[in-house]
């Protein structure tokens, strides 16, 4: 049965392991010393080849292990997880993430602090250079494009606690009951942008996402399957398509549709100097041939908003040149109401 102390609530962290090893490894010993107490951990495991799970030894009483067949992605394994579970909050951290002490502890009493917001965000740091950023929530741009604020720059940039778009699933916090409500992580997606689409869907029923700049996760980032790789481009330029396709409310949508094709233009463009253009294009063929089937399920979408459309003016970013600079999009107006 749920705990539903308001004051510490209970918490099921998900990781979702993919041949993850060394990574998870210090994932899981980082989880182990975090400060709050009411949480429980659910691994879920895509049918790794590697010794993953071995490297693990042994594991507390309120760790699980979930073992599925074959690789079914992120998005569907969160989802398992999150099947499997009562606790009332639901926190995401991919097995690159490794955590500090007060992680969940910071998350959590934010949510207590302000309770009008259902999700929260954390603040990456690259793993790397422990000096950079490697994202504090996610920006989406007019054009469709999506971006983790500040990415690359220095830590003494980052910006007080302030309301973002949505938050990187990499370390996140969410309401499990909207989480659910909203329908969960888009199974189509497989990986990648289905954090930003997820957190889309819950802004068109009001949901509000705030940065916990004083919570802090080291995150390698794309540890797997490699930042500019052909599966990264692959799978990014389909579902951004998807998510533009899905979300973007149908006055808005009619403005930057030719704003967004030639976001996607440019999108291919810098693939291809990363030698990986001809993934972008695929992503970009399957994205469009998929539209038939994500228009059908939109009009469910639009219909269960309850923000209107101009609302989305103010949360979505307008400057020119931020995904070039991976600009900060952060309101520091934050209401408890």
């Amino acid at each position: 049965m749920a705990n539903r102390d308001m004051d510490s609530p209970d918490v099921c962290v998900i990781v979702v392991n993919y041949n993850a090893r060394d990574h998870l490894n210090r994932c899981i010993s980082a989880l182990r010393l975090q400060t709050y107490e009411n949480y429980e951990v659910i691994i879920v495991d895509n049918a790794s080849k590697d010794d993953s799970l071995s490297k693990l030894g042994n594991l507390p009483s309120n760790y699980k292990i979930i073992k599925n067949d074959e690789n079914l992605g992120f998005a569907a394994a969160n989802n398992i997880a999150v099947r499997n579970t009562e606790s009332t909050w639901i926190a995401t951290l991919n097995p690159d993430a490794i955590p500090d002490p007060d992680w969940l502890q910071k998350l959590v009493s934010a949510s207590v602090s302000h309770p009008s917001y259902i999700s929260f965000a954390s603040v990456l740091i690259s793993d790397k250079d422990p000096s950079r950023l490697d994202g504090a929530g996610d920006v989406y741009h007019l054009s469709g494009l999506v971006w983790r604020g500040g990415h690359g720059r220095s830590i003494d940039e980052l910006p007080s606690s302030g309301e973002v778009f949505s938050a990187c699933s990499a370390a996140a916090l969410y309401r499990k009951d909207i989480f659910e409500e909203v329908g969960g992580f888009d199974e189509h997606f497989f990986c990648y942008i289905e954090d930003v689409d997820l957190g889309f869907r819950m802004r068109l029923r009001g949901g509000k996402c705030l940065l916990v700049s004083d919570s802090f996760v080291r995150h390698v980032g794309s540890a797997i399957t490699g930042r500019h790789s052909s599966f990264t481009a692959y799978h990014s330029t389909r579902n951004i398509i998807w998510t533009f396709s899905k979300n973007v409310p149908g006055p808005l949508l009619i403005f930057l549709i030719p704003i967004h094709v030639l976001a996607l233009g440019a999108l291919v463009i810098f693939a291809s100097k990363n030698k990986v253009g001809l993934s972008a294009l695929r992503g970009l063929f399957d994205g469009f041939k998929g539209i038939a089937y994500f228009w059908s399920i939109r009009r469910s979408i639009q219909s269960q908003r309850t923000v209107p459309w101009w609302c989305f003016l103010k949360i979505i970013n307008f400057k020119p040149f931020s995904p070039i600079f991976r600009e900060f999009d952060v309101s520091t107006k934050i209401g408890n109401v």
